[in-house]
This record gives C-alpha cells, structure tokens and sequence, in this order.
C-alpha cells in the first residue's frame, strides 16, 4: 500500500503529532504510550476483517502513515521539545481571534482563568480523543479540531511550561527494611494484591490538598476506568469541578456518585447546593453524555457547522 492511498492534506496533520494521536501537548511517556497502545489495537486489521476491505485498508494506512510516525516523535523527549516548539511557532503567527471563530471550545477556553483553562483543555481533549476514530473517515476533520484547540492553549502559557523539571514527590518516602523469613514463613506467605484503583484515588486526594485541580481529574478518570462502580471516585470528582465552578459537571458526578450509594457522604454534602433532591435517578445514557464536553459544547453549537460533535 502506498501513501496515495491517504489525502494529501491528511499528511499535513504530521505537524501537531500530539492532533494525531488524540493526546494534550502536555501529555507525559505514560500517557503517550497509553494512548498510542489504544489505537493500535483499535486500529490492527485483525479488528476490520469483518468490514469492508477499503475500511481495513484506511485503518491500516493511518496507523502506518500517520500514527506511527507521530508516536515515534513523541516517545522522544528531543523530538518532542522540537515539536512544541514549532507548534508555539505556529501559535504565535496565527492570529487567536481567527483560531476561535473555528472552535468553540478554543474561544470558551480564552475567556478563563488559567486553572479553568487548564481543566477545561484537558477535558476537550479527552472528548475529542473519543470520537476521533470511531469514523476512520472524520478523522481528519476532529484532528483539525484538536490541533486547532492546541495552539490556543500554547497561546496561553508561559515559555518554560515544557521544559523538563525535577519531580516533587507528594508522599512521603518510607524507608523499608529488608525481613528475614524463615521457610516456615516463607510457605505461609500470600501474594498481596495490589488496588490500583485506590492508589490513583489516594493520589487524587493529595493533588486535591495543593489544588491541582488538572491532576486530580487525571487520576480519578484513572481510578473510574478500574472501579466504575466506586460512588467515592464520583464524589471527589464533582468536587474538583464544583471547585472550578463547573457546575453542570460537578452535578453530574455528585448525582451519579449517590446513585451508586445513597449515603456517600461527601456527595450528601454537596448535593443540596446543587440542587440535588435525594433520591433523584441519573439515567446512565445522558450521565455519559453530560460527562462529555459535547454536553458543554452544545451552548455554541448554533451557526458552527464545523464543530464536532463527540
């Protein structure tokens, strides 16, 4: 197969490899290669043998042609340095007011405060990401949305935001001391199970405490995708939001957080300010889309034909 195969304007997209592959420019190695994971495997031909051989013939040239190449930029801090650079670039000869007129969310982004901004952007992405390749054939209509949504944020921080800084470690470090076992002990000994879940909350939580409002969410969607049935992954979650004053949000999850148990009570706490009756039913389809930003989208959607809709 060739690159013929693919538009040519498609190839422009190689430009903003973080569009390409659906991810925030702020976007770590794990994150990175979480996300690369996901769309190869989405995209494998094993997964398009039952549609239609042009299907599975455009799955597989954008994941050779497109998504490869992105990913083997950004799995390299250098290449990765080079790219944000070229794309603040690109940022600051294009003028912000002609970025917003072709995205919604970008205009809406450029009237918040920068916590706002930071929160709302990552929560864009991860609703762009979505929807990006569910249609193989609007792909580059929704990648043009995220590069677009990309250069406003680089508009709006500081030059040194991606340079690599030293980690700070939130918890505190407990020395271990090794422990002789006996081989009594030692046959006795069962494997301890790690919750994974919990640990992305217990992280949440401390992020919380210094008002990283951007990493909370990252970690509690961690935990939600473990334990989706955890209402005190929910609560917490519309805390972060109620804390930045996003209200329709924060309703969501503190509603869906009572829904899985009654008496949670850090949604019990929150919920009348919301104006959350107790006992009220969340049905699970318009929880899903009210937790998208489709739902926050749909106040500009009016007279916008080229938003996408997640």
């Amino acid at each position: 197969m060739s690159q013929t195969f693919l538009p040519p304007e498609w190839f422009k997209q190689l430009c903003d490899p973080y569009a390409v592959l659906g991810i925030s420019v702020s976007a770590d190695d794990r994150q990175i290669f979480k996300r690369y994971h996901t769309l190869a495997k989405l995209l494998h031909p094993d997964r398009h043998t039952k549609s239609s051989n042009p299907d599975q013939e455009l799955a597989t040239a954008i994941l050779s042609y497109l998504i490869n190449p992105a990913y083997e930029q950004l799995k390299n801090r250098h290449k990765r340095l080079i790219a944000i650079a070229m794309l603040r670039s690109d940022a600051r000869v294009l003028q912000q007011e002609a970025l917003s007129v072709q995205n919604a969310i970008a205009k809406e982004i450029t009237e918040m405060s920068a916590p706002q901004a930071e929160l709302f952007y990552e929560e864009a992405i991860a609703c762009y990401a979505e929807a990006q390749y569910k249609s193989l054939h609007k792909f580059s209509q929704v990648t043009q949305q995220i590069s677009i949504l990309n250069l406003v944020y680089l508009q709006l921080h500081k030059p040194d935001l991606f340079l690599p800084q030293k980690a700070v470690r939130i918890i505190p470090e407990v020395e271990v001391k090794p422990v002789e076992l006996t081989l009594s002990e030692k046959t006795n000994v069962k494997p301890v199970l790690t919750n994974y879940a919990q640990r992305h909350y217990q992280r949440a939580i401390e992020y919380v405490k210094l008002a990283n409002w951007a990493l909370a969410v990252q970690e509690l969607r961690d935990a939600i995708k473990l334990e989706p049935n955890n209402s005190d992954y929910y609560a917490l979650l519309g805390l972060v939001h109620l804390k930045q004053k996003f209200i329709g949000m924060a309703r969501v999850y503190i509603r869906q957080a009572l829904k899985l148990n009654p008496q949670d009570s850090l949604a019990l706490k929150y919920a009348p300010g919301l104006k959350i009756q107790p006992g009220e039913n969340t049905n699970p389809k318009s929880m899903a889309k009210a937790v998208s930003i489709a739902a926050l989208l749909s106040r500009f959607s009016q007279g916008k034909s080229s938003q996408v809709k997640c």
